[in-house]
């Protein structure tokens, strides 16, 4: 099923002709990416392009500038200056708005703050924060003076966070003394408490005032931010960064327990980011974009707060769940705030349609212009029901498929293409995209296979922080001379691009990646348990939900108290996001003669699909 684009949608837009330009950006990819850093502010301009030494790509070598200078500070002699830069809106309706000029300040006032703190060029500061405006403030204040940060999910539970911090080697941590989540109040402080004692790296804990208050303050350690910017001035001058400098540090769940920390630089991932949104979504002065991610993730970093910014226009922000105060919260911001562009998870979608639409008759919605989908394949069922409820079959829906490590949209429509439901369309300009197999040959249309990058592309990972080994093992040795994307898919016989979902063990629950042996390890540090293997399972909500097999030690008794033990379990070592739907005690689990587990095998007995080849299994 081809839906054709609204021609009212394709008169306006900034690219009319994919084909055309996809043609001439492949055939001259640093031509095409040139042109469009131009459009951004530089200190000194680059001397090469793309320096590409396998499996490193460095993008605009010996070019200078800086993400948050060209998403705030470059505006402040135009008009853009006194325009919204971000409207916020908490889960009681508090409303926190700034331009792009008091943003600028209180960007500048927290940088200063940072300075004053000891902070230089290069230092990690990992910030732990829930979805409120100085997650944001504190993101740019970082790059503006050239420190490198690392957002972790504030729903991540201690053991998380130290991991992190521990692997970043951070000197500050930004947190809250807690906040509101739905109807819950997350003590955030206390968590930070329990992780930094045991982490002397950690100079300062800078807190935010989201809470009460009342939290413990621990003297010489903690401050609070608002005493901390209250002295500051609001001028600050942002730091020359070469292009090539990391801006943040991001982790990632992988097959191994580990988090991977990926970096992205200064350089290229703002010139993908900026496009990519640019194109895709096609940006205009006037619109009001709504990314419903958590800056926790990479969907937060480039398209809650980065990419709005570095395209001049207003990002909105609701702090609360899309069920919270009531299912219809989403259409009443819509329709309020009168947002034009949004961007959101297959999961929630799927999760609001179990409300029907009567509901939806009461919003007029008719602020809209581009929809999108982001964290995992939309199924055409959800697909359907957004584009014909929330798009009222006018808008198009933009169902990018990317990840934290390609830092920007790279297969996905624009508004002048057809579109697919189900199918996340053509590749990005400039991306050269294929699926083949194990041994790296293009596969027939209509064929399941691997889904890989031929190219390098600015926003690309620059490496694995603290492991060029796992960078080189998990993304380029599988298939020579290419980006392995870890992910499946398909194309048609039309070049439409089919996503399936994960080759490796992670699983994605709500667009969320889990790693399987992370989550293995957090059951496996029960003392009653022997062994876990987790798999993902199809879950018509939430993508993926999760299901652990269990082995207990010798004399342990399998009972619901200890199911329920292990899930209490797993939430405290990795956060609610993890927390297992089924939990089956086994008396073994299937197995290679080296002892690797077979989740594929698990995972095909439990689907009832093929087991496929068993010959290296033990049993």
């Amino acid at each position: 099923m081809l839906i054709n684009p609204n021609p009212a949608i394709v008169d306006g837009a900034w690219v009319k002709d994919y084909e055309k330009l996809y043609k001439e950006s492949v055939a001259h990819p640093e031509a095409f990416w040139e042109n469009i850093a131009r459009e951004l502010y530089w200190f000194k301009p680059w001397k090469k392009t793309l320096d590409w030494n396998f499996p490193y790509a460095r993008w605009f070598v010996e070019g200078q500038t800086n993400i948050a200078y060209n998403a705030l500070e470059r505006f402040m002699k135009t008009p853009i200056a006194d325009k919204q830069a971000l409207i916020w809106v908490g889960q009681d309706m508090t409303e926190r708005m700034f331009t792009y000029r008091q943003l600028n300040e209180e960007v500048n006032r927290f940088a200063n703050g940072l300075k004053s703190l000891g902070v230089r060029k290069g230092d990690k500061i990992t910030i732990y924060l829930p979805r409120i405006p100085e997650q944001f403030i504190a993101m740019l204040a970082c790059l503006k003076i050239g420190a490198i940060h690392s957002v972790v999910y504030s729903g991540f539970s201690a053991e998380a966070l130290k991991n992190r911090l521990e692997d970043a080697q951070a000197k500050i941590l930004i947190c809250s003394d807690g906040y509101p989540y739905g109807k819950k109040f997350i003590e955030s402080k206390k968590t930070v408490d329990e992780v930094v004692k045991d982490l002397p790296k950690v100079e300062k804990v800078i807190v935010v005032k989201r809470g009460t208050g009342q939290v413990n303050m621990q003297a010489e350690r903690d401050l609070w931010w608002h005493e901390l910017v209250a002295k500051q001035d609001n001028v600050c001058s942002s730091a020359i960064m070469e292009a090539t400098d990391p801006a943040f540090i991001l982790y990632t769940s992988g097959s191994t327990g580990k988090p991977k920390g990926v970096l992205h630089a200064h350089g290229g991932y703002m010139v993908g980011i900026y496009a990519t949104l640019k194109y895709v979504f096609d940006i205009k002065e006037s619109d009001i974009f709504w990314s419903t991610a958590d800056a926790g993730w990479i969907t937060g970093h480039s398209y809650i707060i980065y990419g709005p910014l570095l395209n001049g226009v207003t990002t909105f922000v609701y702090e609360g769940t899309p069920d919270f105060p009531d299912i219809e919260i989403w259409w009443k911001l819509i329709d309020k705030y009168k947002i034009t562009k949004f961007y959101t998870a297959p999961t929630a979608i799927r999760a609001l349609m179990k409300f029907g639409e009567d509901h939806l008759k009461k919003y007029d919605l008719s602020s809209l212009k581009i929809l999108g989908s982001v964290g995992e394949p939309i199924n055409p069922e959800a697909w359907m029901w957004f584009f014909k409820n929330i798009g009222r079959e006018k808008i198009p829906i933009m169902d990018t498929w990317w990840q934290t490590e390609t830092g920007m949209f790279m297969i996905t429509p624009i508004p002048s293409l057809g579109l697919k439901p189900g199918s996340a369309c053509k590749p990005f300009f400039g991306v050269e995209a294929a699926v083949v197999n194990d041994h790296g040959e293009e596969v027939p249309a209509n064929t399941q296979g691997y889904l890989i990058i031929k190219k390098p592309w600015p926003g690309m990972l620059l490496d694995v922080y603290n492991n060029p080994t796992r960078y080189k093992e998990t993304y380029f040795e599988k298939i020579p001379n290419v980006y392995f994307s870890g992910d499946s898919a398909k194309i048609d016989s039309d070049g439409y691009f089919w996503i399936v979902g994960r080759n490796d063990d992670v699983i994605k629950v709500s667009g969320h990646r889990l790693g399987s042996a992370e989550l293995e390890s957090a059951f496996v540090a029960n003392p009653k348990v022997a062994e876990a293997a987790v798999i993902g399972k199809p879950h018509e909500v939430k993508g993926e939900s999760i299901k652990a097999f269990i082995i207990l030690k010798h004399g342990v008794a399998p009972s619901d108290d200890l199911k329920k033990e292990l899930v209490v379990q797993v939430r405290l070592q990795i956060g609610p996001i993890a927390t297992p739907d089924e939990i089956d005690f086994v008396e073994k689990l299937p197995k290679t003669r080296s002892g690797k587990i077979m989740r594929r095998v698990l995972k095909a007995q439990e689907l009832g699909l093929p087991v496929g080849d068993t010959s290296t299994l033990d049993d």
